[in-house]
C-alpha cells in the first residue's frame, strides 16, 4: 500500500477546510481556530444526547427527565416498569415536591398485582355533553385520552401508530388543528379540533364552512367537537407551515395551495369575542348534535371571568373546558413563549377551576387538562384539582420512539416521529409502535387508578385537594385546598356524578376476579 497517497488524501481535505475556515467571515471561532473549531458546533449540535446520557441525573433533564422517559419506555414495552433502592428524587430539601397521601384503611383495597387495572376503561364520572343536553352526549371510555398533534408536524406512520394505539386502549384521539386527515381514521373515536385556519371545515377564501364541518363529522367517527383558542407551547400566536411541506396531501387535507406557506392567523375570525363565541359553539352543536369546547393556555383572567358570566343564565355554554399549561406543547414555538408565555398548568387550571365553581357551574362542564399530565404523579394532581380527563401528548410521542432530541423543529426529526421527510418515518414501524401507544396508555390509566385505590377512593376523579399536599423541603408543607384557595367540595363531580362513577367502577371491580391485563391473560402477582 502506498501510504503517502492514503494520507495525502485525508490531509488535503482537511488542508481545504482550514483555509475556507481562514477566509470565511462567518463564524469568528473558526478563523481563530481552524479545523478544531468544529468540534464545538459538532458537540453544541449533539448536546441534547449528550445531556441525556451521559451529564445529568435522572431526575434532572427537562422537559422530562431520565426515570420519567424510561417509565414511559418501559411501559409501553411491557418491560419492568418499577424502581428499585427508592427515590433519588430530592424529597428532603426540594421546594414544591408533590406528596400524595394514601390511606391506611378502606373499603376500597389497592392490588398489589403489577398490572391489576390495566385492563380497565377507567371512564369519566362525567357525561360530555349531558348537562346541555346535547344530542350526542356520551360518557368517555377513558378519562386518559390523545391529544392535539396535528398530521405535518407528525409523520403519517405516527398518527396511525397513534390513533391505532389509542383505539386498542379505547382512548380518544385529538386531531389536533391541521384537519382529519385519513390516518386518524385507523380505529380510533375522535376529537375533532377547529383551530383559527379552520382546516378541515374552510371555505376557498379561508373562512370558517359550517356545511364542510357537518360532512365531515359524520364521516368519521368524531365523538366531541374542540374550539382552540391558544396552546401551551405559543400561546397568542398562529402557526406557520412552509410552503416546501405543503404537500399534495396535506394541502387537500387543510383545503389550501400546494406549495405555498399556510399562515394560521393569531385569533378566530368567526367570532370576536365571549358573547359570538358561545354564539358559535351554539350553532355548531346544534348542527351536528356533538359536544363541543374550547382549548385555551391560561394568561389574562378577563376572558375566563366574561365566559362564565355569560354561562350564568344556562342559555349557552361550553360542555366541556381543556385547559392546556404553558410548560405543554409539541409544536415549534419561540423561546420566549415556551418559556414565559401563559401560566404553568397546576396555576392556570386552578384559576379556571376557581371561576367556574365559585358561579355554581363547574358541575356542568367537563375539565380537561393538558400539559406534561402523560406520567403518573402530574395525572394525579390534575385529577385532584379537578380534571375530569387528561390528554397527553409527548409521553405517548415517547412511546412511538421520540428520544426527546427536540428537532420537532427542523424536520429532522431522528426516529421519523416528528418529520415529514420520508427516509426518516420509514423507520417507524406502525404495528409494534401502536402496541407500545396502547400499553402506555393502560399503563398511566392503571398507574392513576391504583393510586386512587391507595387514597381510599373507587376513581381517579375522586381524589380530593386534602390527599395531594406540596413540601418545601422538610421545613413545611401545604395541601393543594390551601394553596390553591379552594372550598370544601371543589374539584370534584357533583354528587349524582360521584355516586354513579362509584356504582360503576364497583361493578366493574366485581368483574374482574383475576385481574386481567391488556391481553385478557391474567397477570402474575
Amino acid at each position: 500500500m502506498d501510504w503517502s497517497k492514503a494520507l495525502g488524501i485525508p490531509a488535503a481535505a482537511l488542508a481545504a477546510v482550514a483555509s475556507y475556515d481562514l477566509l470565511q467571515r462567518r463564524h469568528a471561532l473558526l478563523r481563530n481556530f481552524p479545523v478544531l473549531g468544529h468540534g464545538r458546533y459538532l458537540l453544541e449540535a449533539i448536546g441534547p444526547e449528550l445531556r441525556q446520557y451521559i451529564v445529568t441525573r435522572n431526575d434532572e433533564e427537562r422537559p422530562f427527565t431520565r426515570d420519567q422517559r424510561h417509565w414511559v419506555y418501559a411501559a409501553s414495552k411491557r418491560q419492568n416498569d418499577t424502581f428499585g433502592f427508592g427515590t433519588d428524587n430530592d424529597i428532603e430539601f426540594t421546594d414544591g415536591y408533590t406528596i400524595i397521601k394514601h390511606r391506611t384503611f378502606s373499603r376500597i383495597p389497592p392490588s398489589g398485582a403489577p398490572h391489576s387495572g390495566e385492563g380497565l376503561a377507567v371512564p369519566s364520572a362525567k357525561i360530555l355533553g349531558g348537562p346541555r343536553g346535547r344530542a350526542k352526549a356520551f360518557r368517555p371510555e377513558s378519562f386518559v385520552n390523545v391529544s392535539a398533534m396535528s398530521f405535518g408536524s407528525l409523520s403519517a406512520p405516527a398518527v396511525v401508530a397513534l390513533n391505532k394505539g389509542a383505539a386498542g386502549a379505547g382512548c380518544m384521539h385529538n386531531t389536533g388543528e391541521g384537519g382529519l386527515s385519513r390516518y386518524h381514521r385507523n380505529g380510533a373515536d375522535l376529537i375533532f379540533q377547529i383551530g383559527t385556519a379552520y382546516f378541515g371545515c374552510r371555505d376557498s377564501e379561508g373562512r370558517f364552512d359550517l356545511d364542510r364541518l357537518v360532512a365531515l363529522t359524520e364521516s368519521a367517527p368524531v365523538k366531541a367537537i374542540e374550539i382552540k383558542l391558544s396552546q401551551g407551547a405559543k400561546p397568542g400566536l398562529g402557526g406557520l407551515l412552509p410552503g416546501a411541506k405543503v404537500t399534495e396531501e396535506i394541502a387537500e387535507i387543510r383545503g389550501v395551495p400546494v406549495g405555498r406557506d399556510v399562515v394560521s392567523p393569531s385569533r378566530h375570525t368567526a367570532f370576536h369575542d365571549v358573547d359570538s363565541m358561545l354564539d358559535f359553539v351554539e350553532t355548531v352543536a346544534s348542527a351536528t348534535g356533538l359536544p363541543v369546547g374550547i382549548k385555551s393556555a391560561v394568561g389574562d383572567p378577563t376572558f375566563w371571568q366574561l365566559l362564565v358570566d355569560a354561562m350564568r343564565d344556562g342559555e349557552r355554554g361550553v360542555d366541556f373546558v381543556t385547559v392546556d399549561g404553558g410548560e405543554g406543547g409539541t409544536g415549534a414555538a419561540p423561546l420566549v413563549f415556551t418559556d414565559s408565555v401563559s401560566l404553568p398548568f397546576r396555576s392556570g387550571f386552578a384559576r379556571v377551576y376557581r371561576e367556574f365553581a365559585l358561579a355554581g357551574l363547574a358541575e356542568r362542564v367537563t375539565f380537561i387538562g393538558s400539559g406534561k399530565l402523560g406520567v403518573p404523579d402530574n395525572a394525579v394532581a390534575a385529577m385532584a384539582l379537578g380534571c375530569d380527563m387528561v390528554n397527553v401528548a409527548r409521553e405517548p410521542m415517547f412511546a412511538v420512539g421520540c428520544i426527546q432530541a427536540q428537532k420537532c423543529h427542523t424536520d429532522r426529526c431522528p426516529t421519523g416521529v416528528a418529520t415529514q421527510n420520508a427516509w426518516l418515518s420509514r423507520g417507524l414501524d406502525v404495528p409494534s409502535k401502536a402496541d407500545r401507544v396502547e400499553q402506555y396508555l393502560r399503563a398511566l390509566r392503571r398507574e392513576v387508578f391504583k393510586v386512587a385505590e391507595a387514597c381510599g377512593v373507587a376513581h381517579p376523579s375522586l381524589i380530593t385537594t386534602e390527599d395531594v399536599e406540596v413540601a418545601d423541603g422538610n421545613r413545611h408543607s401545604v395541601t393543594f385546598a390551601e394553596l390553591y384557595d379552594y372550598r370544601e367540595g371543589w374539584g370534584l363531580p357533583g354528587i349524582a356524578d360521584r355516586d354513579e362513577i362509584t356504582r360503576i367502577m364497583a361493578a366493574t371491580a366485581a368483574q374482574r376476579p383475576g385481574d386481567t391485563g391488556s391481553h385478557g391473560a391474567k397477570t402474575k402477582p
